[in-house]
């Protein structure tokens, strides 16, 4: 077994003489990574003193103390919803409410005909049954006489049907336009490409009773389950010596599992989903698995604004708690450098905006922040500082969240096969994944899009935004007369950018998943 020594401070392995790496976070020469606790690295660890002649002295208990308050996500974790799966490779469902308003792709026209092929994606065509009723958002209607247009009281459909399973439906006008005031059927007005459609009951004839049935094929998005592991091994020799080392084997042992939890927390945050093969000794070919970390698993990612204010927070809040899945409680994991924008923020003209402390659930301290809409909890993470997060965090529904275990953590205790030691390890096979579609990641690191997310920007001009991305979405807070006359405070709007034009659709509902 190699040996070290520590000469000015520097660890030397004996055998190679070359220097080895012992620093912890803050520079200390308190660690000794892939080291088995013997008297000798204890020794190297602690100064230089020679074995035998370590000295007992106090213990401070708190360095070595569990600390729930330094994973808080990985706390989150183990109070969620468990599921026990099988298999390292899962399928997971995040949307669990069926969607509300779909939009057309295309110009819906009837070329003034009764009836006219809904131009939708095809994703959304099953969600389209015979008999369902639309509201046309942003279309007018007409009175009953069907000669007179109703400004601000939408058109609504009803789908008559399709050319078979798969097809275009077919929809009819309920108030639409008559060529006589007499007439049984209306004519379909046109209907804009990206206009939203509220999906509402469906309406039945007089002695109908049989009705297709609803088909519902949620996404699902795999996810992979990863493999931890923690090993400690201590010398027997330690084990004789420990009254006169300054540290127990189960402070050694709380320290280990300290830091397994914390490089663990980092991996339900940040980690990238990934399969391979390798080759082990003996054993042949094994597969390792690496879980996606919750950062990439939002939909909904909130660009950090400039300066925080109220009308941000408010914004934010209105944002989480009012589209379809909307969450009983929500938790923000914020860095230190947003946990202190939002702490500077002066709240004096708001007094319907509350902050207080309170314990919550999880059996956490937090900074209760309550508004209108709902209470966020406010929990600095400290790991989104060690990623490089601080001016971000993750509004999480508390819960939403699904714990997937394969095997379930155990640990175990072996004699090291031709050695006077004891290896002692923990196991654990599992992954985190988010549920519904509520959670909003605020990025204050970047200005680029999350691939695969639906990005946001807080706007508060009344100008349009100079040169938007295509499918850029901005949540207005404030009127804004250079998107669109009718562009209010509150509202989202999207932009369509082809051939350096800009089109902008209002987006009804809140809840967006790309």
């Amino acid at each position: 077994m190699t040996t070290s020594t520590q000469t000015n401070g520097e660890v030397i392995d004996v055998v190679t003489g070359n220097p080895t790496t012992v620093a912890g976070t803050s520079g200390a020469n308190t660690q000794m990574p892939g080291q088995p606790v013997t008297v000798s690295a204890a020794a190297a660890a602690t100064g230089g003193i020679d074995g035998g002649n370590l000295i007992g002295a106090a213990v401070d208990d708190e360095l070595f103390r569990f600390n729930s308050e330094d994973t808080p996500l990985m706390n989150l974790m183990l109070k969620a919803k468990r599921v026990n799966v099988n298999s390292p490779e899962v399928d997971h469902y995040m949307i669990d409410e069926s969607k509300s308003i779909i939009y057309t792709n295309g110009l819906t026209t009837s070329k003034n005909r009764s009836f006219a092929p809904l131009q939708v994606e095809d994703y959304d065509i099953p969600i389209l049954t015979p008999y369902t009723t639309l509201l046309v958002k942003g279309v007018n209607g007409y009175d009953p006489t069907g000669t007179k247009e109703t400004p601000g009281k939408d058109l609504m459909l009803i789908v008559s049907g399709s050319e078979g399973r798969g097809a275009m439906p077919y929809v009819r006008a309920v108030n639409g336009k008559k060529a006589n005031p007499d007439d049984e059927t209306c004519i379909v007005p046109d209907i804009p490409a990206g206009t939203p459609l509220v999906i509402l009951a469906n309406s039945l004839y007089e002695t109908q009773k049989e009705v297709e049935p609803e088909m519902i094929l949620p996404q699902p998005t795999r996810i992979y389950l990863q493999k931890r592991g923690m090993n400690q091994v201590v010398s027997d020799y330690f084990e004789s010596q420990k009254k006169r080392v300054p540290f127990s084997k189960a402070v050694i042992a709380e320290q280990a599992i300290a830091n397994f939890k914390v490089r663990g927390n980092r991996t339900l945050w940040a980690g990238r989903a990934g399969k391979f093969k390798v080759t082990v000794p003996k054993m042949g070919m094994q597969t390792i698995y690496t879980t996606e970390g919750l950062r990439w698993q939002f939909k909904r990612v909130l660009q950090k604004p400039v300066t925080w204010n109220v009308d941000n927070i408010i914004a934010m809040a209105k944002m989480f708690f009012t589209g379809e899945d909307v969450p009983k409680s929500a938790i923000l994991l914020a860095g230190k450098n947003l946990l202190e924008s939002i702490q500077k923020i002066d709240y004096k003209d708001h007094p319907e905006i509350l902050i207080t402390t309170k314990t919550n659930k999880v059996g956490w301290t937090v900074t209760n922040l309550h508004t209108v809409f709902g209470d966020i909890q406010i929990k600095r993470e400290p790991t989104l500082d060690r990623l490089g997060w601080s001016n971000s965090g993750g509004l999480i529904g508390e819960n939403r969240l699904v714990h997937y275990v394969y095997s379930a953590e155990h640990s175990f205790e072996d004699r090291v096969a031709g050695e006077e030691a004891t290896r002692n390890g923990i196991l654990i096979w599992d992954a985190l994944a988010l549920k519904g579609t509520c959670h909003v990641w605020i990025d204050g690191e970047s200005d680029e899009p999350t691939d695969g997310a639906t990005n946001i920007t807080l706007w508060d001009s009344t100008a349009a935004p100079p040169r938007p991305k295509n499918g850029a979405v901005y949540l207005l807070t404030k009127n804004c007369p250079g998107i669109s006359a009718s562009a209010r405070e509150g509202q989202m709007w999207r932009a369509t950018v082809s051939a350096d034009v800009t089109e902008w659709h209002q987006l009804i509902n809140e809840e967006i998943v790309v």
